[in-house]
This record gives C-alpha cells, sequence and structure tokens, in this order.
C-alpha cells in the first residue's frame, strides 16, 4: 500500500507503526532505559542501557525470543563478576558477547574476564530514535555508541543501528566497530541469539549449512545428530554446545533457519562471514532453560584463556581499523514463505 493510500486510512501513523522510549519502573529493572519498535504485526524492544541489545522480539503476538529466569536487570546486580553473570544474563532475542572476551569467565596474565564479558551490560550513549517517511518508505531507526575501555587498556567503539521498514517483515542490525587505541587490539564477538517458547517447541526444525559438527565437550558428545530439532522439555539435563563449520556462499553470504511448523512462523537470520567466521549452537532442552541459541562469532566459544593456553591466534583489530557487520532477522509467515526459504536455502547450500 502506497503512502498516499496508508494516510488516507489513519490519522496518526502510530496507529501501525512507531518507537517509543520507555522506562523500567520495578524490580532490578528499574531505571532501565527501551525502546519500544512496533512494525504492524512486527514488535521488539531495544535495551538502550544494555548495548541496544534486543530484549523482546514478537510477531502476530507470538513470542519469538528466549528470557532467562533472572529476567532483566540493571547495572550493579551481577554484572560483570565473574560466573555471577549467570545471575544477570537475560538472554532476549540477543545479546553481545565481548567484546575483550566471551565464554566462561577467566583470568588471563593477572587480568579477570568475566562471563561473555562487558559489553552486554554496557549502556548506550549519543542514542537517537526516529521514524520518518523516507519517499515511499516508513523509517523506523535507533541508534547508538558503545565503548569498552580501560585506564591504559583497550579503547573498542561500537556504533549500532537497528531498522526496519513499515510493511516489511525484516529488521536489519548494522553493527560498526572501531578500535580507537594506539595499538592493535584483541577483539572478541559473537552475537548470542536466542529462541524461546512458544516459537521453540519440539517441533521447532532448523537448517544449518554446517559442514562439520564438533560438540563442545561430553555433555553435548552423542547428540550432534539431532542438532537440527528439539525436543520435548527434560528435568535437569545439561546444556548441549555444538561448534558448525558452516557453508557460505562466494561472497561469504551465509544464513540459518528455524521453523515452528504447527505455528507456520519462521525465522531467518543472514549475515556475511567475512568477519564472522564461527558459528555455534546453544541447546538446552532442560526445564525452565529451555533455549536454542544460534551464535555467529569471530572466535570460538572456548575463551581467551584457551586460546591462549593453546597457542592459537587470537582475532585482533588494527588501530584505527574498522569492521563491520550487518545482521538481517526475517520473519517466514505461512506455509509458502517458509516453504520458499527453505527452498531458497537448500538451492544455496
Amino acid at each position: 500500500m502506497s503512502k498516499n493510500e496508508i494516510l488516507k486510512r489513519v490519522g496518526n501513523i502510530q496507529q501501525l507503526a512507531y518507537v517509543r522510549a520507555i522506562e523500567y519502573s520495578e524490580g532490578r529493572s528499574s531505571g532501565l532505559k527501551a525502546f519500544d519498535i512496533k512494525n504492524g504485526k512486527l514488535s521488539l524492544r531495544v535495551m538502550a542501557d544494555k548495548a541496544l541489545d534486543v530484549s523482546e522480539f514478537s510477531y502476530a503476538g507470538v513470542n519469538i525470543n528466549f528470557l532467562s529466569k533472572p529476567g532483566l536487570q540493571g547495572l550493579g546486580h551481577y554484572d560483570t563478576n565473574g560466573a555471577e553473570a549467570g545471575r544477570s544474563i537475560m538472554g532476549g532475542l540477543f545479546f553481545t558477547a565481548g567484546l575483550e572476551h566471551f565464554g566462561a569467565p577467566c583470568n588471563v596474565d593477572g587480568v579477570d574476564y568475566p562471563m561473555h564479558g562487558r559489553m552486554r551490560s554496557t549502556p548506550a550513549e549519543h542514542v537517537s530514535s526516529d521514524a520518518f517517511w523516507n519517499g515511499e518508505d516508513y523509517v523506523l531507526r535507533v541508534s547508538g555508541e558503545m565503548r569498552e575501555a580501560a585506564l591504559f587498556g583497550e579503547n573498542l567503539v561500537l556504533r549500532r543501528t537497528i531498522e526496519t521498514l513499515y510493511g516489511s517483515k525484516t529488521f536489519t542490525l548494522t553493527d560498526e566497530f572501531e578500535n580507537q587505541a594506539f595499538r592493535d587490539e584483541v577483539m572478541m564477538l559473537l552475537y548470542h541469539i536466542n529462541l524461546g517458547f512458544p516459537f521453540l517447541d519440539e517441533d521447532t526444525k532448523f537448517y544449518i549449512p554446517t559442514k562439520k559438527i564438533t560438540p563442545r565437550n561430553s555433555d553435548a558428545e552423542g547428540h550432534e545428530a539431532d542438532y537440527n530439532k528439539m525436543e520435548a522439555p527434560k528435568d535437569n539435563e545439561p546444556e548441549y554446545v555444538f561448534l558448525h563449520e558452516l557453508k557460505t556462499e562466494a561472497n561469504l553470504d551465509t544464513q540459518v533457519l528455524a521453523v515452528n511448523p504447527n505455528l507456520k512462523l519462521g525465522l531467518r537470520i543472514s549475515w556475511n562471514a567475512k568477519y564472522l567466521p564461527c558459528f555455534m549452537q546453544w541447546k538446552s532442552i532442560a526445564s525452565g532453560d529451555y533455549v536454542v541459541g544460534l551464535e555467529p562469532a569471530n572466535s570460538l566459544v572456548h575463551g581467551r584463556k584457551w586460546y591462549v593456553d593453546n597457542h592459537q591466534e587470537l582475532h585482533k583489530i588494527k588501530s584505527f581499523g574498522r569492521e563491520k557487520n550487518i545482521l538481517q532477522f526475517t520473519i517466514l509467515d505461512g506455509d509458502k514463505e517458509i516453504n520458499d526459504a527453505i527452498s531458497a536455502f537448500e538451492k544455496k547450500f
């Protein structure tokens, strides 16, 4: 429908689509600032005080993301205190793991690195939100900047934009990283994308263009063959983590699909592997911790200490060097869109 036809039918476009600033007011989330983006049936919440990560994502009222048992909470509650981070990690649709480290907490050369790093709990600065007509497109956008820095240490800057167009079933995450230090710097990055109930259920299927699957540890061994499906919840079952070597197109584009055939709903996540050559899958069928994580990354999930102890090369960004990642999250609505996406996936990979 054209801009003219839409505006004939609504007095205010916010009837259909908006970006709206909000603030939480109770419990450990009290004071947290965020933005709600409504785009017709598509809804997402962007956390201004948590790296502009997306905490909630739904389509036509169906929840797609996972939310951990601790839920949302502000700074000061276990955020970056070693293994205590497990008491503050929200899950959400995604959180940004890094930038100096991700994985289990560790100490390297006398420096402590908390679980999944510090970026996920970094509030955004220079925050901007907007909703405007650009020709026939109604643009919904949130942007801002996060900095991970230390006196005499790193100085890594992330500029992030989240954008969608009214009527689209896609939102785009654009991340631009710059090393503003006068030395090359280790930069470990993992997009911790988390799917939850009711989108995630025992009938949910995964399409991952894998060439090779390696279990992270003994808990995951023997479960590799079931990477592409979900099971019913099981009490006290340990998590499984699989390391995938992915196929890509010639230009390094790749994607994964998650499909719930009963809901006739799917999600395609697309990115380029130039700066994200690694991919992990986190699968937990444990009752109460029921989640699958789909995780593009620039390093393996073993963590910084493993790289150092095993004399493996850590990813580095040069002094005043830049890197850019673009991830797209696209809803597949109905059997035709799902089947077309699966067919295109199978032709590419």
